[in-house]
Order: structure tokens, then sequence, then C-alpha cells
């Protein structure tokens, strides 16, 4: 009797363990939320600059340490077709660009973090390489952002230029191609998990 109570304890101790371990690890683990979240494209084009801006994604961000921003994870899924401009044509030239049909999403997926700094009380610069696929085409790229991380909040900002070639992407052209866009863009994040 004396050994099955030990044994007893033992076992819902460690279910205890189980369970407080599972629930800090879960703590560590935040979704993207898309209704705070903004995404923008800019451009130019041999008439007026343009922005194109995301209206669905989704994605996580899971950390060793958030107190630290220790990043471990980050992925990040835009549905291609919900970006939008405000101009039907310019939409549909964007994703005839991106090739939509069969690329259905623009994704980010974090490599490696290569420095963080503590700027201030839960401010970080946090540097960063990981997989930008655009169009079907990864590329491993640099990525910079701030991290603000305020109580069960963490907000990722940035912005970084990349050219719609180098993702095999023909810059989209309009009205038998007298309208030409530039092939260099500007991606503006400002990107909410909770």
């Amino acid at each position: 009797m004396k050994i099955f109570k030990e044994t007893r304890k033992k076992y819902l101790s460690l279910i205890v363990l189980f369970v407080i371990t599972a629930n800090v690890i879960q703590a560590q683990e935040f979704n993207l939320i898309n209704s705070e979240s903004s995404l923008t494209v800019s451009g130019t084009s041999s008439i007026h600059d343009w922005d194109i801006s995301a209206e669905k994604q989704d994605g996580k961000i899971s950390f060793k340490d958030v107190k630290t921003c220790q990043v471990e994870k980050i992925t990040i899924n835009i549905v291609a077709e919900s970006l939008k401009s405000g101009k039907s044509s310019m939409d549909k030239n964007t994703y005839k660009a991106l090739k939509t049909d069969h690329n259905k999403t623009i994704s980010f997926q974090l490599i490696e973090v290569k420095n963080i700094v503590s700027k201030e009380d839960g401010v970080f610069l946090v540097s960063t390489l990981g997989d930008l696929t655009i169009s079907g085409v990864k590329k491993t790229i640099t990525l910079d952002f701030t991290a603000s991380i305020i109580k069960s909040k963490i907000t990722l900002t940035g912005e970084r230029k990349i050219k719609m070639t180098d993702f095999n992407i023909s810059p989209p052209k309009a009205l038998l191609g007298t309208i030409t866009t530039g092939d260099d863009v500007t991606i503006k994040f400002s990107t909410v998990f909770k």
C-alpha cells in the first residue's frame, strides 16, 4: 500500500510538472492577428507611384525567451490575391505577374536570428535571415525589424526593398505597354501577434 501511494505521488508530480511545462511552452508562441496587421508594397511606374496592400495574412512567432526577444521561429503567409490597390485593372495585372493561378501565397520563414539589440523596455532591433517565397520562387534574404513586446502583444515593424525580377516576376505593364512599372519595390509591414 505504501509503495502504491509513493508511486501515485510521483506520477501526480510528473503530471503537474508536464502541465506547467506545457503552459510555459505554449505561452511562448503567438498567432498573427490579421485585423491589426498591415503589409504594403510600394513601387513606381512611368506615370505615378503606386501602393498595394495585403488584406489576408496569417502566421506564428515563437520564442525561446519572449522577455529577451529570443526569437525561435517566424512564419508568415499572405494570400496573394488579397493584395488590393483599389483599382481592379491594376490588381489583375498584379495577379498575372505573380502567377496567382499556381502560386496562391507569398511567404516568409525565419532561418536564423543574426543579432538582437535591446533599445528600451520591450523594444528590440532584430536582424534575421529568412526565406521569402514570391510567385513560387524562394530566395534567402536578410530582414531587419523592430520588435515591440508589450504584455502578450508582439509587434514587428520594418521595411525591405526587393527587385521583382529576382523572383522571376516581369514588372507589370498596362495600356499595351505604354505604362510600365519599375523593378524595385518596397515592402513595409507592421505585423501583430497575440
